[in-house]
Order: structure tokens, then C-alpha cells, then sequence
């Protein structure tokens, strides 16, 4: 008895060595089915990208710059864009989400105190062109700004180039003297450069012609402003449909004429630019209401 109970003590059960290899058996047999398996890559693809949007997982984009933060706003009011473009695009999504002049005030839109504001920064950007502008003119005239023949002045959006008869016209006539013509040329030159419609406009003091070429002084008037014109386009430099002529005769005077000093600052031709928006932005901002009065008068636009 006592040796039967020591053969019986030692290792494993006998059914263990047909279970390991059954167990070893299956095994080789799914490693046989896997490798005679294809794979379905683009099904694959659809069921990871699944996956992916299920699990919340983002797409990857590669950087080129340090990641900065978007306004609370709106993108389009991200500081770093100030274009024409971008202003009008922005004010016209405001004008698409909401007919109320109020403008709702909700996510991704503006209520009517972020929208002044926003122009009233336009407005001062639009001045700071046109200033711009007109001191580059100055520069251009210098000398005749300095002899007087000249004056260059801007108000708003409007640069008035004011044209003296001394040195530019004889008394009584409308043909402009040889020696001026480079002056109109520098006058030209700046305007292909400077923005906005051309207004050529001849004005003269309240003495009645009698005799001569003209009979009164709407047409000296419109004669000089238009001999000025034909100057300007002699070298087809000039878009001829940003030019206006008008003649004023002495309805519009710059000063008294009740002296012979003020009558010769009365007796002029003056090139207005008047740089106001586009009929396109004039009719995006016009749809806004409530807006700085001030402001759009600056822009040249009526408000509604």
C-alpha cells in the first residue's frame, strides 16, 4: 500500500497532455487561417476614420506658426485683417444673420456697439489715407504752394487741388499757359496714383464779362476747367471716366468779392478728388442702422 500511494503522488494530471496539444493544435490552425486572409484595406480605412470621429480623435494639421487664439466674436474680427474686403465681408455676415436694427448679440454675431465701433476705426483709417494723399500732392506742388498759385487742402475724404487764375490763365481767357502745363503734368502724375472721382470745376468772381470770346462766365468758367481737363488726358494716363467738368461760374465764391484781392482768389479752377466708398460698400453700411451719423457723413454715406 505504501508504495502505490508513492507512484500516484508525482506530476500532472494524464488528461493535461491532450489538452496542451489541442490547445497547441488550435493555435496553428488560426495562425493558418490568418495568414491565408486578405485585408480589406480601404474598408479598413473607413472603419479606423469611424473610429476616430467616434472617439473624438482631431485631424492632425501641420503648423507653420505658433497657434493663437480666435476672438470670442467672430473670426472674421480678428484684429490682423483690416482690408476693405474683410470689413465689408463682415459687416455684410452681420447684415445676412439678422434684420433687427438692433442686431441680435448672440454667437458669431455683433450687437450695434461692436459694429460703431468698428467703423468709427475704419473712418479714422479712411481720413488717414486721403491725408496721406494730400500731402503727397503738397510735396509734388511745393513750389507753386509756396508762390501761391496753388493751394492743396483736404477735408474728410476730399483733396482740393485750388488753381489761382495768376500764373494759369490770362484775364478773360481760357487758354492755359505754356509754363503751367508741367504743373498739370505733376497734377496728373499724382492722380493716377491717388484714388477716388476727379471733379474739374471753374469758378470766377461776379464782374460781368462784356465782349470778347465769352458771353458770361458760365462759359469762362466751363472753358477753363475744361482746357485743364484736356490737359490732364493728353497722355491717356487718366481713366477719363473718373473725370467730371463743371463750370460754376461766380455762384460758388471762396471768398468776398467786394475786393479786387478777394475777386482774384474767386477767379480758379479746382481738381476735387473726392475718395468716398464704392457704391458697393455704400449700399453694405447703408443697411446698418444706428450708426455714428457723423461717421458715415465722413464716408460719404447717407444715413438711412
Amino acid at each position: 500500500m505504501a508504495d502505490d500511494d508513492e507512484d500516484s503522488g508525482g506530476g500532472s494530471p494524464a488528461w493535461m497532455a491532450t489538452f496542451a496539444d489541442l490547445m497547441s493544435l488550435l493555435m496553428c490552425f488560426f495562425v493558418l487561417l490568418l495568414s491565408f486572409a486578405e485585408m480589406d484595406i480601404q474598408k479598413f480605412k473607413q472603419i479606423a476614420g469611424s473610429m476616430k470621429m467616434a472617439f473624438g480623435v482631431q485631424d492632425e494639421f501641420e503648423l507653420e506658426d505658433i497657434p493663437k487664439g480666435t476672438s470670442v466674436v467672430a473670426t472674421e474680427f480678428s484684429p490682423g485683417k483690416t482690408t476693405d474686403d474683410t470689413i465689408i465681408e463682415t459687416i455684410q455676415q452681420v447684415t445676412d444673420q439678422t434684420t433687427d436694427p438692433s442686431l441680435r448679440v448672440g454667437e458669431g454675431e455683433l450687437d450695434e456697439a461692436e459694429v460703431e465701433k468698428l467703423m468709427e476705426q475704419r473712418v479714422v483709417a479712411l481720413l488717414a489715407e486721403t491725408e496721406a494723399d494730400a500731402e503727397k500732392l503738397k510735396e509734388m506742388l511745393e513750389d507753386e504752394v509756396q508762390t501761391g498759385k496753388v493751394d492743396v487742402e483736404s477735408e474728410g475724404r476730399t483733396i482740393t487741388v485750388r488753381i489761382r487764375e495768376q500764373g494759369s490763365f490770362d484775364s478773360g481767357s481760357a487758354t492755359l499757359k505754356t509754363d503751367f502745363k508741367p504743373v498739370i503734368e505733376r497734377i496728373r502724375g499724382a492722380l493716377v496714383e491717388i484714388p477716388g472721382r476727379v471733379s474739374i470745376e471753374g469758378h470766377t468772381d461776379n464782374v460781368p464779362l462784356r465782349g470778347g470770346r465769352f458771353e458770361s462766365n458760365w462759359a469762362l468758367s466751363s472753358s477753363r476747367a475744361l482746357s485743364v481737363t484736356h490737359e490732364l488726358l493728353a497722355d491717356d494716363m487718366l481713366n477719363e471716366e473718373r473725370l467730371m467738368v463743371v463750370g460754376f461760374a461766380d455762384t460758388r465764391p471762396f471768398t468776398s468779392n467786394d475786393s479786387a484781392v478777394g475777386r482774384a482768389a474767386n477767379r480758379r479752377v479746382e481738381i476735387v478728388i473726392r475718395q468716398d466708398a464704392d457704391d458697393e460698400a455704400d449700399s453694405d453700411l447703408s443697411a446698418l442702422e444706428g450708426l455714428d451719423p457723423e461717421a458715415l457723413e465722413l464716408l460719404g454715406i447717407e444715413q438711412p
